[in-house]
Parts: C-alpha cells; sequence; structure tokens
C-alpha cells in the first residue's frame, strides 16, 4: 500500500512562489506515473501537473504551462511542484496523486484525475491579489 504526503502549502501574494512536496511511502516503487491536481470550492478536481516517467513524459494544464515545474526525486520517493508567478485563480486544495496501475493508453489524456487511485489529504495554497 503506497500512502501521500502532501506538504508546502501556504498563502503568498500574486507573483510569489512555492514549493510543494509529496512524500511516497509504503509499497512505493520506481517508475509510477504521479501528478498534482487542485480543486477550488464548488470546481471539479483538475489536472495541474503529470509525470509518467516510464514514457520520459511529463504534461501539465494549460493555465500553469511556463509557471509550474512538476519533478520527481525516485531515490527519495519525493514529487515536487514548483509554482512560480502565482496568480489569484491559482488559489485551491492541492493534492498529490499516483497512478499503480499505469497503461500507455492514458497518454491520450494524461491529466485525467481518474487514472488516478492513491490520493494524498492535501495542501492548501492560497494567493492573494
Amino acid at each position: 500500500q503506497v500512502q501521500l504526503m502532501e506538504s508546502g502549502g501556504g498563502s503568498v501574494q500574486a507573483g510569489g512562489s512555492l514549493r510543494l512536496s509529496c512524500a511516497a511511502s509504503g509499497s512505493t516503487g520506481s517508475g509510477y506515473t504521479m501528478g498534482w491536481f487542485r480543486q477550488s470550492p464548488g470546481k471539479e478536481r483538475e489536472g495541474v501537473a503529470t509525470t509518467y516517467p516510464g514514457y520520459g513524459s511529463t504534461y501539465y494544464a494549460t493555465s500553469v504551462k511556463g509557471r509550474f515545474t512538476i519533478s520527481q526525486d525516485i531515490a527519495t520517493n519525493t514529487l515536487y511542484l514548483v509554482m512560480n508567478s502565482l496568480k489569484p485563480e491559482d488559489t485551491a486544495m492541492y493534492y498529490c496523486a499516483a497512478d499503480l496501475n499505469g497503461g500507455r493508453w492514458k497518454l491520450s489524456n494524461p491529466l485525467n484525475p481518474s487514472f488516478f487511485n492513491v490520493w494524498g489529504q492535501g495542501t492548501q495554497v492560497t494567493v492573494s491579489s
């Protein structure tokens, strides 16, 4: 069983930066597809960034491309999300997730939250204008 724990959220002003971390523990293995997702009150959970190390690919939502960077440290089983130039619309609960099942067919929709079957509890990010 894999457990995920996010950290690094907080409150920043617009234009600021944050780095989120996600520590994986339990029956972890290298090469899991992992991602960051976010959800605001009244909105559906959306994919922010995902990494498919088995295929050497990363994906970003259009709204964060060029501002956010996802990375994965296999040695420490830690996933990161560096968020720069933050905007008020980035305010949300951010979740780390892992896809333990994989599958190349998922690359056709790589930010789809339904592909991910292990979730952390989330960390709040609030960006003020």
